[in-house]
């Protein structure tokens, strides 16, 4: 298969400069993860603020509650983006992963006309089968946002890496616009958009931002779904998702009452 490399010329020249939101762009062959990498670097001291890690090949990528998985190189968009919550509400992070979601769907619609979705928290869906994964992580007052969004995976690489999982690719959903480097021009710029609009909402005393809210519960997969929620300890919770609420939580109604989860107090969600 013909994978070409990134070619990042043209996003660095776009959307990276000094006194831009993404002040660094940085391209490397091979890595273990690139939230590792500049969680690393966080803590030797160097600014990573607007600093963004893109890695043709991760053979230790990261997911929630420590997965991992490794994909051949040159088959997906991942990389990693040192954002600063100076200044913000803690009650205002948990929002950060999911505009990213919601910038990376846009980004998917707008370049290949793939109809993404998102599944809360942190995954980017079409229908059942998904197409890439979020990871934010926090060494405030950095969060790092890292995603893997699968670009030219085959059925049989997929299957490897990640057996009987439900996974999928922009190739195997039929889409004939299969070039990495306008993708991951086009999130990027659909990212640092949606991060100016919640720096300056969360930034006053009005809460997240509406449009915001808006805009994530009309590209979510999960609202309006019957889910159950396994929570530590083997807890569960089963119900309808009913809403977002403005901490970025999911609201589940068990029938008796109505619960809100939070990604980090929960293991898995699936649909009934």
């Amino acid at each position: 298969m013909d994978r070409p490399a990134l070619d990042v010329a043209g996003v660095r020249r776009d959307l990276v400069g000094p006194d831009r939101p993404l002040r660094r762009l940085e391209l490397v062959e091979s890595t273990g993860s690139t939230n590792a990498d500049l969680l690393t670097r966080h803590a030797e001291g160097e600014d990573i603020r607007g600093v963004v890690l893109v890695a043709e090949h991760q053979s230790a990528g990261r997911g929630r509650h420590g997965r991992s998985w490794s994909t051949p190189a040159l088959s997906q968009i991942a990389f990693s983006l040192g954002i600063d919550a100076g200044g913000l509400q803690p009650a205002a992070w948990g929002w950060l992963p999911l505009l990213t979601g919601v910038a990376v769907v846009d980004a998917v619609r707008a370049t290949t006309g793939v109809a993404a979705g998102l599944k809360w928290p942190n995954d980017i869906q079409v229908g059942e089968r998904k197409l890439g994964g979020i990871l934010a992580e926090l060494a405030a007052p950095v969060i790092v946002v890292g995603l893997g969004l699968n670009v030219t995976l085959t059925a049989p690489e997929i299957e490897e890496a990640a057996p009987n999982s439900n996974a999928t690719s922009l190739l195997m959903l039929g889409s004939t616009m299969l070039d990495r480097s306008a993708l991951l021009g086009s999130i990027l710029a659909e990212l640092t958009a949606r991060i100016d609009r919640w720096k300056v909402a969360s930034g006053g005393a009005g809460g997240p931002d509406p449009s915001l809210i808006a805009d994530y519960r009309s590209r979510s997969l999960t609202l309006g779904s019957r889910v159950r929620a396994t929570l530590p300890g083997d807890r569960e919770i089963i119900g309808t998702a009913t809403d977002i609420s403005e901490l970025g939580q999911l609201r589940i109604d068990t029938g008796t009452d109505t619960v809100a989860v939070s990604a980090g107090d929960i293991t898995h969600l699936r649909a009934l």
